[in-house]
């Protein structure tokens, strides 16, 4: 990371948004899938919420409206 990229920009989310994807594009193709891949790492990683799977012992009882 060099000195430029640690500036602070303020720009629109449309602006922004189209900077992402002007980087994105300029890589090459193998980068952009590598960056793929990364990325995807990176998602499967990131903490979520479980859900609680029902207690097989209990049954539930839903009220028809």
């Amino acid at each position: 990371m060099n000195i430029e990229s640690k500036k602070l920009i303020f720009r629109t989310k449309e602006e922004s948004n189209r900077n992402q994807v002007d980087e994105f594009l300029a890589l090459s193709p193998a980068h952009r899938f590598f960056s793929f891949l990364s990325l995807s790492r990176k998602i499967n990683q990131f903490p979520r919420n479980q859900r609680k799977q029902p207690n097989s012992e209990n049954f539930i009882l839903e009220r028809k409206k």
